[in-house]
């Protein structure tokens, strides 16, 4: 959670991130509260059981985050067909969350310093307080805080879960959703065993066991959820790692066609380390680009070979993708060696669908023009001038 707080602490400003930065924050904090060596040392401090409060606060804060996160992603959504009352729910929460949110963590200020008994610092709160009216009061405001705040995100992204047909997102909504499950059942589950033990006082082993149950559940939440919103966001990072992954497979060819047409590139093409490290445009907008300048060279080429030069290609390679290689091995050496322009000549690209199918084409071309020669590019263009 801490690590996770701080990598969204670093991802942007906006709206979604800041809610999401927020909850994390919220949820770290509150983990770190159940440490031993924090808890028994607040717990010790001048405020007897500061670590129960501090918990609280922060966990009731890193939920106020999740409502606003919910109303950044569905209140932006127009009001009408199937969303209509996501929507709807979601302005209702902007309007109630922070007033509701601000109300509990006063109640529950009150209530702390004021009806739970601290006299003797407690290790486990609710099974060292099992009965005692006070704080089963305090901790039934924080429960009601908590288990409505989990039941709103459940309807939210439950809904959300059933419409969304993207994979990874789908698996993400599950996740959190599943994790609001658990929420609900932790805190309704908790308020009605301290009211009961109300009525029914129970040994401390028996209080014991159900709060060590409980807790049990919450930490699955937290990995259910911590899992749940980061498994969406993998899927552009694993879109940026491949496209990275590409760029470095292209750079070998694009890198001599660069510098074989020095006026295509709007810029000089830098050594592979400074390419594949800039962080000065995005590495599937970079990679687009490279498409394109591989694509103009190659329109370029058509004008300093001859054109049979594909064909006698395709007579030394079973597979296009390499016959096209040689066919840029052959075209390059002979610009270099000086070929004038003449008419466009032959050549054959294949169509593709998108710009996943134009990579993973490109992808097969610079792998067998890596493995091509100088001696293969001669014997080729001797064998298309022969022919011609």
């Amino acid at each position: 959670m801490t690590a996770v707080a701080i990598w969204r602490a670093l991802g942007g400003s906006d709206a979604r991130r800041r809610s999401l930065w927020g909850c994390f924050l919220g949820f770290s904090i509150a983990l770190w509260t159940k440490t031993e060596v924090v808890r028994i040392g607040l717990n010790n401090s001048s405020i007897t059981d500061a670590s129960i409060l501090l918990k609280h606060y922060s966990a009731g804060a890193a939920i106020l985050a999740i409502m606003y996160y919910i109303v950044a992603v569905y209140g932006q959504y127009p009001a009408d067909g199937e969303m209509a009352r996501a929507v709807r729910v979601a302005r209702v929460i902007q309007r109630v969350a922070t007033k509701t949110a601000l109300a509990s963590f006063a109640l529950m200020t009150i209530m702390f310093f004021t009806v739970v008994d601290r006299s003797v610092p407690s290790d486990r709160f609710v099974s060292d307080h099992a009965g005692q009216w006070g704080a089963t009061a305090y901790m039934t405001v924080f429960y009601v805080y908590l288990g409505s705040a989990s039941a709103i995100c459940l309807y939210q992204w439950a809904g959300a879960f059933r419409r969304e047909e993207r994979r990874l997102l789908r698996v993400g909504l599950g996740m959190m959703a599943f994790a609001m499950v658990l929420g609900v059942f932790y805190s309704f589950g908790r308020m009605l065993a301290m009211w009961v033990w109300l009525a029914d006082q129970p040994s401390y082993a028996v209080a014991h066991k159900i709060e060590s149950s409980t807790e049990a559940m919450q930490l699955l939440l937290f990995v259910l959820f911590a899992l749940g919103v980061s498994v969406p966001a993998s899927e552009k990072g694993l879109r940026r790692a491949h496209a990275w992954w590409a760029l470095a497979r292209l750079y070998p060819m694009w890198r001599e066609l660069m510098t074989a047409f020095p006026t295509i590139p709007m810029e000089p093409p830098r050594s592979r380390y400074r390419e594949l490290t800039r962080r000065d445009m995005d590495a599937e907008l970079r990679l687009d680009r490279w498409i394109h300048d591989v694509a103009d060279a190659v329109e370029k080429l058509r004008h300093h070979v001859p054109d049979n030069l594909m064909a006698a290609a395709r007579e030394k390679a079973a597979h296009g993708a390499v016959a096209q290689a040689y066919w840029i091995k052959a075209a390059l050496a002979a610009k270099a060696g000086g070929a004038p322009a003449g008419p466009v000549a032959a050549f054959e690209q294949p169509a593709a669908t998108d710009q996943d199918g134009a990579v993973a084409w490109l992808r097969r071309v610079a792998r067998a023009y890596k493995k091509s020669s100088p001696a293969q590019a001669q014997s080729l263009l001797a064998a298309a001038g022969t022919a011609s």
